[in-house]
């Protein structure tokens, strides 16, 4: 396969967006774009999982990613920006794709069709045509256990051969069938694992990097064990991964982004933990335990 696309590599993060009084917050995102500008990442996705994107209406999404390539901009960072799509019905995907077609964003995530449980060749066709219309590239989103559908391999490496599709988000959770398409994808489609507690066993087989919600927190720590890794210092990746490694059970011990908005508002970089619901905010327990994590490394 041959592209002239970036192909992401590295430490991405799935951005979360913060709510104050119902409303997107716009002062913390930009602290927090000032912040992780200045961080060892390589990439930022917009409105996704973790950024609750489901829960935003359009304009928000679109003032989600204004605000975020003007900072980034005023900062002088120039780090890839990556809008998070998600859907069922093709027609109104490909229409989503037209509508920010203009927008400050460099490519999409984007999940595979959610609920409907299509087959193989209906998801074929389904990437098929979302590539077709955009020229921006494409990072799939294999994540079976919250869409109900498994993209499987076969599938993976056709879709790998358009030019504008240049990778996949990993969280299919089966060890077998990663390991497997690691072995077989081409050397431009890029696999970032989003399953972050397997982050040190998926590079160590190969995979090009992840996109990460509880790098949010410590994020140099989770860089450098990728550093390590690439410079084949294998003993002391592994070594500082386990004491990085109860970072992310912590952080998904309930469902995020409530633990990971908790943290960054008791770290003072968010001006409200704020979840939208079906969303909860944590428990007090959860919140205690977070507190005594913090109070370490204050």
């Amino acid at each position: 396969m041959q592209t002239a696309y970036p192909i992401p590599r590295g430490l991405w993060l799935p951005l979360i967006t913060p709510f104050r009084d119902g409303r997107l917050d716009e002062a913390s995102l930009r602290r927090l774009l000032g912040v992780y500008a200045h961080e060892p990442i390589d990439g930022l996705i917009l409105a996704a999982t973790t950024g609750e994107g489901l829960t935003l209406d359009d304009e928000e999404v679109r003032r989600l990613v204004a605000v975020s390539a003007a900072e980034l901009e005023r900062i002088g960072r120039r780090l890839p920006l990556y809008l998070g799509l998600s859907g069922s019905d093709t027609r109104k995907m490909t229409k989503a794709l037209e509508e920010t077609a203009s927008w400050p964003i460099d490519g999409y995530l984007i999940a595979c069709p959610y609920y409907t449980r299509p087959s193989q060749e209906g998801l074929f066709q389904h990437f098929q045509a979302l590539a077709d219309h955009t020229a921006r590239p494409i990072l799939i989103y294999n994540i079976p256990y919250r869409t109900g559908v498994n993209l499987g391999n076969e599938t993976m490496l056709r879709l790998a051969e358009r030019a504008n599709i240049v990778g996949v988000k990993d969280c299919c959770a089966d060890p077998t069938q990663s390991f497997d398409l690691l072995r077989r994808r081409p050397q431009a489609f890029s696999v970032l694992t989003g399953e972050d507690a397997l982050f040190h066993g998926a590079l160590s087989q190969g995979a090009d990097g992840g996109i990460l919600a509880s790098a949010h927190i410590r994020t140099q720590d989770f860089a450098r064990i990728r550093s390590r890794l690439l410079n084949g210092d294998q003993a002391t990746a592994l070594a500082e991964w386990y004491a990085l490694a109860d970072l992310p059970r912590l952080l998904f011990a309930e469902p995020s982004p409530a633990p990971i908005k908790y943290w960054l508002w008791r770290a003072g970089l968010i001006d409200s933990a704020e979840v939208r619901l079906p969303m909860t905010p944590v428990s007090e327990g959860l919140a205690a335990r977070i507190d005594r994590e913090i109070a370490r490394f204050v």
